[in-house]
């Protein structure tokens, strides 16, 4: 796949142009409702599939099926960080009209730390072709992992990375508005929100570690893992602000993400030691085990409530 630096630029062009319009229409801190939410991530979903759409027609449908499967895959695996997003928010009672502005700074540092692991990752592969092994066999036991501790939830209290934070930072009471800082007599303070960003940041670096090669399992091309991620992590703020309140009905969630795990790693090996699994099939098979998995999840809570 041979991409110009101008092909580069106009997509860097367009997910900061992107990036500061959500930045000015979103200035003022207000609580985002089901409405606007929905909006936005029909925006999101328009200008992935639009950008989806320009490879397929400037590169061939190889490469746009290539971009589509790596788009859904983070789409698919960003729906845990998301609950994780719910849970730190929650633990720390921060309010909705400011989530927004804690989320905005999350996706930009999740951008930077991933643009960084693709280069890294393509660095490797394009070395090391041998490295993709090591890929593969840890999805499929990232997967197994997963699917072991399926019934297992995050707690903050745990979190050694948590612990050793409160330890370091000056922090106050209680949330100061949208302040990350304050000065109080003379000393400055970090706030919760502070506190809850930086989780936030240090979470998405932790699930990036099993979306980046996740991706590479379907295309090795830089321009397209790149593409998938930023256009999928764009919409991951809307997406939050619209499944918030369903959160507890995704049932079966996490079995389906580590079947896709383990589905992508399998892949990953089977398609560089023997032969190679055509595209078109992986994005098959992974849009349906996540339209299983939430279908029956959405039956069971409406089983739960019938039997209640």
């Amino acid at each position: 796949m041979n991409v110009s630096l101008t092909t580069w630029a106009i997509l860097l062009g367009f997910v900061l142009a992107m990036l500061l319009l959500d930045l000015f229409l979103h200035r003022s801190h207000h609580e985002i409702k089901l409405k606007e939410a929905a909006i936005w991530s029909a925006i999101w979903v328009a200008c992935g599939l639009g950008v989806g759409g320009i490879i397929w027609a400037y590169y061939g449908s190889e490469f746009g099926l290539q971009y589509l499967s790596g788009y859904v895959i983070e789409k698919s695996l960003a729906i845990d960080n998301v609950f994780v997003w719910g849970l730190l928010f929650t633990a720390f009672a921060v309010p909705r009209r400011y989530q927004h502005r804690v989320l905005f700074l999350g996706v930009v540092g999740a951008l930077a730390m991933r643009s960084v692991m693709i280069v890294g990752g393509s660095a490797l592969i394009k070395e090391f072709d041998w490295v993709l092994y090591i890929f593969g066999a840890f999805l499929v036991y990232t997967g197994i992992k997963m699917f072991v501790q399926r019934n297992e939830h995050f707690e903050l209290e745990k979190s050694k990375f948590y612990q050793w934070l409160k330890k370091k930072v000056r922090l106050t009471d209680s949330i100061e508005n949208e302040n990350f800082t304050v000065v109080k007599n003379g000393v400055r303070y970090f706030t919760p929100l502070f506190l809850v960003l930086v989780m936030v940041e240090f979470m998405d670096l932790v699930f990036a570690v099993d979306s980046i090669p996740a991706i590479f399992a379907v295309t090795e091309e830089p321009f397209i893992v790149f593409a998938s991620n930023a256009l999928a992590i764009l919409g991951l703020r809307s997406m939050y602000f619209l499944i918030a309140d369903l959160m507890n009905k995704f049932r079966y969630l996490k079995e389906g993400l580590s079947i896709i795990l383990g589905w992508v790693g399998v892949k990953m090996i089977v398609s560089h030691a023997l032969f190679k699994i055509p595209t078109w099939i992986s994005l098959l098979v992974i849009t349906a085990i996540i339209t299983i998995s939430i279908v029956a999840s959405f039956r069971k809570a409406e089983f739960d409530v019938k039997q209640n």
